[in-house]
């Protein structure tokens, strides 16, 4: 299977998605809106990925295609299409869907756990996963739960973290895909926003704990549920 990638800004690429691609014999096209490549047809779509950025979902006038993509999105996820969304690309999912996406009352910044809700435990999109795991998170907005999704997980600094929409789409506000050297790239591109705060860790911290965390095996778990359910 094809697996399109959309990308937003340089510093945020599939990263360990890419991995998981290969290793299950798909291949990846990546579409970088960034540099104004054109968006895939539709009907082209096995599988869609909606990566990252440092815009908001808000920020049409200072980019125009993001109006285009939230259609482009929305027509993928009318037409059956299995999407994936990271940070900016469940926001965009989300605003696709109709769900609100504002600022934050504070950014999240760091190596923060992430629980699994309630009524979440069990599903089979979290299958093999833990119930309270530590993830990298790098994001100042916050979406709501679209209408007749899945509220799956969330974390102390913000409520909702995850959701899973008819069975193929699946929205993370937190990082999975990144390893180490996409962790320094994401801190070189956006060190400036590195204040001090409860909810925010120092360079030095997330570098520390990026060696500690690894996330590899729990992506690899959650793209196989997501593969097996849209199948």
């Amino acid at each position: 299977m094809k697996i399109h990638v959309l990308q937003h800004v340089e510093f945020e690429g599939p990263g360990m998605i890419a991995d998981w691609a290969r290793a299950r014999g798909h291949t990846l096209a990546t579409c970088k809106l960034y540099e104004g490549d054109v968006l895939p047809l539709v009907d082209a779509i096995d599988m869609l990925v909606i990566m990252g950025g440092s815009m908001g979902v808000y920020d049409e006038s200072q980019y125009p295609w993001l109006a285009v993509e939230k259609q482009h999105i929305a027509s993928a996820i009318h037409a059956g299409k299995p999407v994936l969304g990271i940070c900016l690309g469940a926001q965009l999912i989300a605003a696709s869907l109709g769900a609100k996406v504002a600022p934050h009352t504070h950014k999240e910044i760091g190596w923060f756990p992430i629980v699994v809700m309630d009524q979440a435990i069990g599903h089979p999109i979290l299958s093999g996963l833990n119930h309270a795991m530590n993830v990298f998170h790098w994001h100042g907005d916050r979406f709501e739960i679209p209408s007749g999704a899945v509220h799956l997980m969330c974390s102390e600094a913000c409520d909702n973290q995850a959701f899973f929409y008819a069975d193929r789409v699946l929205g993370l506000q937190f990082h999975l895909e990144m390893d180490a050297s996409a962790i320094d790239a994401i801190i070189r591109a956006c060190g400036d926003e590195l204040t001090p705060s409860l909810c925010i860790q120092s360079a030095e911290i997330i570098k520390q704990k990026a060696a500690i965390h690894q996330t590899r095996h729990t992506l690899f778990r959650l793209l196989d549920n997501w593969a097996v359910l849209h199948a």
